[in-house]
């Protein structure tokens, strides 16, 4: 035979054991615990239960918006400064051959070292783990800069970049000859 018959009273019932728990349970309760409320009341005879009043809230002046036909503050469009047609001026040439080191920004590129051969100095580019020779004329950086002079210590190059208003502008930058420890 199984293992809950063996351990199973004959003639207790669920609902016998249940109102015989509820019996001890208010058997528990059925004093007045007047021991209690005696030693709650004399803990909290000398204490005072006022609570400060909430100070008076006063209502600033108010104004009303009359905006009219001006913007609505709490509109999700996003102001721009009106764009200006590109008729003349400077721009870059989009249409030439990109050279290999335009694809990395200005910050990323060290030089490395200069030599010259022929009349004609060339610096050493140093992007990623590979090493390029450039001169005056050649393109480096992403804001179309073009190589303008190269020193022993520096390269002077010449970018375009956009302003706000969409005008490209002349911006003179400089990459200089990075030291290495020994």
């Amino acid at each position: 035979m199984g293992a809950s018959k063996r351990f199973a009273r004959p003639g207790l019932s669920s609902s016998f054991l249940g109102l015989l728990l509820i019996l001890a349970l208010g058997a528990c309760s059925s004093g007045d615990n007047q021991d209690l409320k005696d030693w709650m009341r004399e803990a909290t005879k000398g204490m005072k239960g006022k609570v400060p009043p909430l100070p008076e809230v006063r209502s600033g002046p108010s104004a009303d918006y009359e905006a009219g036909n001006l913007l609505d503050p709490f509109s999700a469009t996003k102001i721009e400064p009106e764009k200006k047609t590109r008729g003349g001026g400077l721009q870059p040439d989009m249409n030439r051959r990109r050279e290999p080191l335009e694809s990395f920004p200005l910050e990323s590129l060290k030089m490395v070292g200069t030599l010259s051969q022929k009349n004609t100095t060339y610096a050493l580019i140093q992007a990623d783990k590979s090493l390029y020779q450039v001169r005056v004329g050649n393109y480096m950086g992403q804001s179309f800069g073009v190589i303008t002079r190269i020193t022993d210590s520096e390269i002077t190059l010449k970018e375009l970049v956009e302003d706000a208003t969409g005008d490209w502008t002349d911006r003179i930058s400089t990459l200089q000859l990075q030291e290495t420890g020994k």
